[in-house]
């Protein structure tokens, strides 16, 4: 049998890249002239590094002699701290590579099934002429999460993470057909309705456009900074709004957080913040569009501590499906070690999907069984899913995986 030679790599202070060769009985020696003229190379590598070194420049590539895993930053917010080190080419890392994409890409299918029914839902009731029923769905909700879409959109098209794109755009498109449904409805404003379609061809055109490379940094930069102001304008906003009238009603911490990340967007591009601080601006839009769709479950039993009679109208199949489609994507985030992926999907599969389960089983909404099946499965999906990681990683514990996905070391 063929065996290769793997040789890692250490990254020194410099930003360089050196091999590093395990000690021995024997060592080789190199003449002076060439022990000088490799220090010369080293040196003037070591420059070239050190002047050409940026925070987009800590995206990272792992190549192997059969197998290719590119891994990149996006908004330069993926990771905080981004590994170096080099992962042994087999086949299982492979073949869990190949298979972590493809779950990502299955999630598709519960998000579909829980947007289908709304659509087809409105659909009857426009041929009926029953326009009153549109008038129940909240517009203004919807348009959050249709911002927090195109915001993730953006994210996964700079990380090249194909099956996470088509979730995004999938999510755009079908929130989009039932803002076209309340807009002939007249449930939704026709102004509102030709700015959101507005929003939505000029999300998807520029993503798909910067996707392939055809697209100048300058609208590209100019797009980043729309989503930035619009996404942090609306996360204080929702989160003020789900405590009232507990609290007063007021556009205050929309108006706020909308003057601050202009000002942190202008200050970011006439290049007065720090490295940091640019990067910190440049993570702004992917957070907050996680963070949006994290407030969805505390809203969600927010409400339910406040009417628990509403709950028997909370149906328990889409939580099922809210529970598998982001649960489907936790093996992909946890495997390229992008913390804000997995932040985002445990979070929604634990709080809100099974969150809302457990609610529906403390009132009586659902029979055990049904519990029972649905902790279960979630308990051994997130136990398989750190153990296959810590095991094609080389790893003997799967919170070695977690310390490394949050750490970034």
């Amino acid at each position: 049998m063929a065996k290769c030679l793997v040789v890692p790599y250490s990254y020194s202070s410099t930003g360089t890249r050196s091999r590093t060769r395990s000690s021995g009985s024997a060592s080789t020696s190199k003449p002076p002239g060439l022990q000088v003229q490799l220090q010369h190379h080293h040196l003037k590598y070591s420059l070239i590094q050190q002047n050409s070194l940026s925070v987009s420049a800590q995206c990272y590539y792992n190549t192997h002699t059969l197998l290719r895993r590119r891994i990149l930053c996006a908004l330069d917010s993926d990771v905080p701290h981004p590994l170096h080190h080099q992962v042994q080419s087999n086949k299982s890392f492979g073949q869990w590579d190949s298979w972590t994409a493809k779950f990502s890409g299955a999630s598709n299918i519960p998000f579909l099934l829980l947007q289908m029914p709304q659509i087809i839902l409105n659909a009857q009731n426009l041929l009926a002429g029953n326009k009153a029923a549109l008038l129940a769905v909240p517009w203004l909700g919807m348009f959050t999460g249709l911002l927090g879409n195109l915001s993730l959109l953006s994210y996964f098209a700079k990380k090249r993470e194909k099956e996470a794109i088509v979730v995004q755009t999938l999510g755009v498109i079908s929130l989009y057909a039932v803002f076209a449904q309340l807009s002939m409805a007249e449930a939704m404003p026709l102004p509102y309705f030709v700015i959101t379609s507005v929003v939505v061809a000029t999300g998807l055109v520029l993503n798909f456009l910067n996707y392939f490379g055809l697209l100048n940094a300058g609208i590209w930069h100019f797009w980043e900074d729309f989503i930035t102001v619009g996404g942090l304008s609306v996360l204080p906003q929702i989160m003020w709004s789900t405590f009232v009238p507990y609290i007063p009603n007021s556009i205050l911490p929309g108006v706020f957080a909308f003057l601050v990340a202009l000002v942190a967007v202008i200050m970011a591009r006439l290049g007065k913040l720090s490295a940091k601080g640019i990067k910190f601006v440049g993570a702004i839009s992917g957070w907050t569009a996680t963070l949006l769709f994290m407030w969805m479950p505390i809203s969600q039993m927010w409400t339910n501590f406040l009417n628990p009679d509403n709950i028997k109208g909370l149906s328990a199949f889409s939580m099922l499906l809210a529970m598998i489609g982001n649960g489907l994507m936790i093996p992909r985030a946890l495997f390229i070690r992008d913390f804000m992926w997995f932040t985002g999907s445990t979070w929604a599969s634990l709080f809100y999907g099974y969150g809302n389960i457990v609610c529906l089983y403390w009132f009586n909404s659902i029979s055990k069984e049904f519990f029972l099946a649905a902790t279960a499965g979630l308990i051994l999906w997130i136990g398989m899913t750190l153990w296959r990681d810590a095991d094609v990683y080389g790893y003997n514990s799967p919170f070695t995986s977690l310390k490394e996905l949050v750490s970034g070391s």
